[in-house]
């Protein structure tokens, strides 16, 4: 066996033997391949004592053994080997049995050879529990859009013909891509900026606007956070705000569709009373005419979300060691929750006629393009590859850890919870429809946040406990969104006329989103461009480096053992 280990060695300097170093540096490489394809040649017959002897001398220790051609010394001294590196014991035996045979070694020898590579990157962080690293990626992987945009996506295409595109494009687009980012992340063990130098220097812009894009989606996700938190501290009460319309806020219109009274009349200006709360008191619409005059700042709002990035804050200051305990009870309630709502709105009366509608297969919008655009659409929007959060939590995994299971586990769980988290809204649309006396179909208009603040708080409003699935409802959305990090935005390539509510944003306002958008992407031919600029070298040269990964060890003091074995 031979066992290497990192010693100084400098140009033109001697080994014991008188030969020059820098020799010996040039036939390293072919002293290896020697040991790796050596020939060994094994004797027909070998007695049970000598087996017995040399199992007892191999087991639990590695011996080393020096390899030179036959007549000519190896170009180390004493205690070397050919890449001028000292071995462990250079007295030792030779071979498993002992016995200090040259080359071929005695019979059933196992010749290893143990390389150890110094980086200078510094030793990474791991996971505490395998656990950990699975409930924060499926964490990540199942958020608000799995509750509120699935559901929709799935009745809008087509019903349970839709499920055909879906499972298509997960498996031959979001697994793959879900678990080649998995792969990279443990392989390199670098994250969405590092991780280029491995791949394509010149690309490492990419990582730069990853994570631009990642701080522009926190603040729309963490603003949703807030609205739910506001909700739930508004759920202590007795009886639930958006459920009568005698509030402050409320207006004539306000008109409560589940009354019993019988002189209440309905009119196309009507209003729930759980839409008016959600507009005019926690968005607070009507006090301001408009985004050219926004109006002053919502106080209770603003403290919701100061809270909601203070809980993120500490969810992640210690780094995995901190998040990989949170998601325990992040990423395991929202599962208790649907479950609980599942069995609830099985119970109410025309559940049935929300489950039909869900899953009623429409096999004719197959034929469309839209269907197959919005299945691949919604399973990258779910699973969420590309956007440097997979190849972060994989890094902190030990090298020989099975990404492969690990990316069908998670990715499976995801798409169970979308499909579960379908039956959840629409069993409770059912029973909205036959309160209300109407199709499920008018019922489920609305989608994004307004079916869960709007559509869904009024249907928990109207069930018996109301109080305690309001608190537990919207405890899950806010868990659910601390779970998810980044999420994959859409985007327009034609936007149409953009309104919200009533609202037509001028023209400026569709410039400016452009422009963030923009100031997220220029990061990638902004580093091209400094990385072509300041790489020395000829222009032919420059991009040559530029394209080629960085060799191991350019970076950092970590020792990495490899251990080739070759046995006979």
């Amino acid at each position: 066996m031979l066992r290497s280990k990192p010693g100084p060695s400098s140009p033109g300097s001697l080994s014991p033997h008188g030969r020059d170093i820098s020799q010996c540096k040039r036939t390293t490489v072919s002293t290896l391949t020697a040991v790796l394809t050596m020939e060994m040649k094994q004797p027909m017959m070998m007695n049970r004592e000598q087996e017995k002897e040399q199992e007892s001398q191999e087991n639990g220790r590695l011996v080393a053994d020096s390899v030179a051609e036959k007549g000519q010394k190896s170009c180390s001294g004493p205690g070397q080997v050919s890449n001028g590196y000292p071995s462990t014991s250079p007295q030792s035996p030779r071979d498993g049995a002992g016995a200090g045979t040259d080359r071929g070694g005695t019979p059933g020898t196992f010749r290893t050879l143990v390389v150890q590579q110094t980086s200078l990157d510094p030793p990474r962080e791991t996971w505490s529990k395998k656990m950990d690293f699975l409930l924060s990626v499926i964490g990540y992987a199942v958020d608000l859009g799995n509750v509120w945009r699935f559901p929709y996506i799935c009745y809008q295409n087509g019903g349970g013909a839709f499920l055909l595109p879906y499972l298509l494009m997960a498996v031959f687009g979001g697994v793959p891509l879900f678990y080649m980012e998995l792969a990279l992340g443990q392989f390199h063990r670098s994250g969405c900026i590092s991780i280029w130098k491995h791949i394509c220097p010149i690309f490492k812009g990419i990582g730069f606007a990853i994570c631009i894009i990642a701080l522009y989606i926190a603040f729309y996700y963490n603003t949703i956070m807030a609205w739910a938190l506001y909700y739930l501290l508004s759920s202590f009460r007795a009886t639930l705000p958006w459920t009568t319309c005698d509030n402050k806020w409320n207006t004539p219109n306000c008109t409560h569709y589940l009354s019993t009274d019988l002189n209440v009349s309905w009119t196309n200006s009507s209003i729930s009373p759980a839409e008016e709360f959600y507009i005019r008191q926690v968005l607070q619409v009507h006090l301001s005419p408009g985004l050219h005059q926004l109006g002053w700042v919502s106080w209770q709002l603003a403290l919701c979300l100061l809270f909601i990035f203070t809980v993120v804050y500490f969810s992640i200051w210690k780094g995995v060691k901190t998040s990989g305990k949170v998601v325990w009870v992040t990423a395991t309630f929202p599962y208790l929750v649907l479950l609980i709502l599942l069995i609830r709105g099985a119970t109410l009366p025309g559940a049935w006629k929300g489950v039909v509608f869900y899953l009623k297969p429409d096999w004719r919008k197959l034929l469309t393009t839209s269907v197959w655009l919005d299945a691949a659409a919604q399973i990258f929007f779910s699973l969420g590859p590309g956007f440097g959060v997979l190849l972060a939590f994989a890094s902190y995994n030990p090298f020989h850890n099975n990404c492969y299971k690990d990316a069908l586990v998670t990715s499976s769980v995801n798409c169970l919870t979308s499909f579960l988290s379908g039956f959840v809204i629409f069993t409770v649309l059912g029973y909205m429809a036959e309160m209300r006396r109407q199709d499920v179909e008018t019922v489920a208009k609305d989608a994004g946040p307004s079916l869960l603040f709007i559509i869904y708080a009024e249907a928990i409003a109207n069930m018996p406990a109301a109080t305690f699935f309001a608190i537990i409802f919207f405890l899950m959305i806010i868990m659910l969104g601390l779970d998810s990090t980044f999420i994959i935005g859409s985007f327009l390539a034609v936007p149409p006329e953009v309104k919200l509510f009533d609202y037509l944003y001028p023209f400026w306002t569709t410039v400016l989103g452009y422009c963030i958008g923009v100031s997220s992407f220029i990061c990638v031919p902004s580093y091209m461009v400094y990385h072509l600029l300041t790489t020395k070298g000829t222009f032919k040269q420059r991009l040559l480096k530029s394209i080629t990964p960085e060799p191991p060890g350019s970076s950092g003091p970590q020792r990495d053992t490899i251990v080739i074995t070759n046995a006979v």
